[in-house]
């Protein structure tokens, strides 16, 4: 029995078999409490706790670039603060901080204009100037196919539109305007109906009426004369020319804008 027992104190002492784990076990971390006998003599780690697992590292977390938008903000504040500081502390540093910085961005615009402009040229779809030329030739040629289409279509449109010419025979610049619209409605062939906004007559349109609420009741806004407003037969509508003076060639184009072109394909 003595022999017994001393076989078994080496098993039961565990403070004798007791064993560094951490260097067994790879991935682990240093031993923490647990049992001696498990833990250590037998290595069984983590399975009663003895070691834990290291945590797997964590991903570098991806740094969100800045947008265009930022780096243009960014580039704008710069140049500010620059320009600011020179002003202020007007030192030869500071200056030929701001004239560097703004030379460089001066660069910057130079190199997007002229990719521009090489990008127009090699994509016609995208040159307006094909539509509306800017150069005096083609601008010539443009104003004299417009204005030939222009006189086709004013001459057509007698059959369906009409003037309604507002004046009052106290208006100085009704007595110019009047000969004017005369001229236009002649030449086209144009039916005007004159009103007279305080009943007097007017010698270009003698045949002419009296307001009697005509203006408000078409929409026209306002009291000004001269007052020149299309009449839309077909669709009864009212389209305002224009109010004060006019040229014969602004009174033809606008017509013929109002009445042959869409919004914005003019421009």
């Amino acid at each position: 029995m003595l022999v017994l027992a001393a076989l078994a104190l080496p098993v039961l002492g565990g403070p004798v078999y007791a064993q560094d784990v951490s260097a067994g076990v790879d991935g682990a971390e240093e031993q923490s409490q647990g049992d001696d006998f498990y833990c250590g003599e037998r290595k069984l780690g983590q399975w009663f706790y003895c070691t834990r697992p290291k945590p797997a590292p964590r991903p570098n977390a991806e740094v969100p670039q800045p947008s265009a938008a930022e780096k243009m903000a960014a580039i704008t504040s710069q140049l500010n603060e620059l320009k600011a500081r020179a002003i202020l502390e007007p030192s030869e540093e500071n200056i030929i901080a701001y004239v560097r910085f703004q030379r460089e961005q001066l660069d910057r615009a130079s190199t997007f204009s002229d990719t521009w402009q090489r990008a127009l040229w090699q994509n016609p779809d995208l040159d307006y100037t094909l539509q509306r030329p800017v150069s005096t030739v083609g601008k010539r040629a443009w104003l004299d196919n417009r204005k030939a289409d222009r006189d086709a279509v004013l001459e057509s449109l007698s059959q369906r539109y009409g003037l309604f010419y507002f004046y009052a025979q106290s208006c100085g610049a009704c007595e110019i305007f009047g000969p004017i619209l005369r001229s236009v409605a002649d030449s086209h062939g144009m039916a005007v109906m004159a009103v007279s906004m305080d009943g007097g007559p007017n010698r270009d349109f003698p045949n002419y009426v009296v307001d009697a609420g005509q203006r408000a009741r078409m929409g026209v806004p306002g009291n000004e004369t001269p007052a020149l407003v299309l009449f839309d037969t077909a669709t009864r509508r009212t389209i305002p020319v224009g109010f004060g003076m006019l040229s014969a060639d602004e009174i033809m184009d606008r017509i013929f804008t109002l009445t042959n072109t869409r919004v914005g394909s003019d421009y």
